[in-house]
């Protein structure tokens, strides 16, 4: 019975978003684990408030990830 727990920057990523990631991980670990285990594959998607993530010693915002979905340095 898995959970998987993904966290992401607060205002990145929109409603539609995250239930296409719940699906897609589903989907994934079914792939691996055998249909049967659908019903009980979790996916708990959690929001960090901006500016308490932190990579390379430096604090991140939705606005620097939207940066760097743009190809843009964040």
């Amino acid at each position: 019975m898995p959970l998987i727990n993904v966290k992401l920057i607060e205002d990145v990523f929109t409603p539609e978003q995250k239930k296409q990631m719940i699906e897609k991980i589903t989907d994934t670990m079914v792939e691996i684990e055998g249909e049967n285990m659908r019903s009980v594959t979790w996916v708990f998607i959690e929001d960090v408030k901006q500016g308490d993530w932190g990579i390379g010693g430096k604090t991140l915002k939705a606005s620097d990830v939207h940066s760097l979905q743009k190809g843009q340095a964040a």
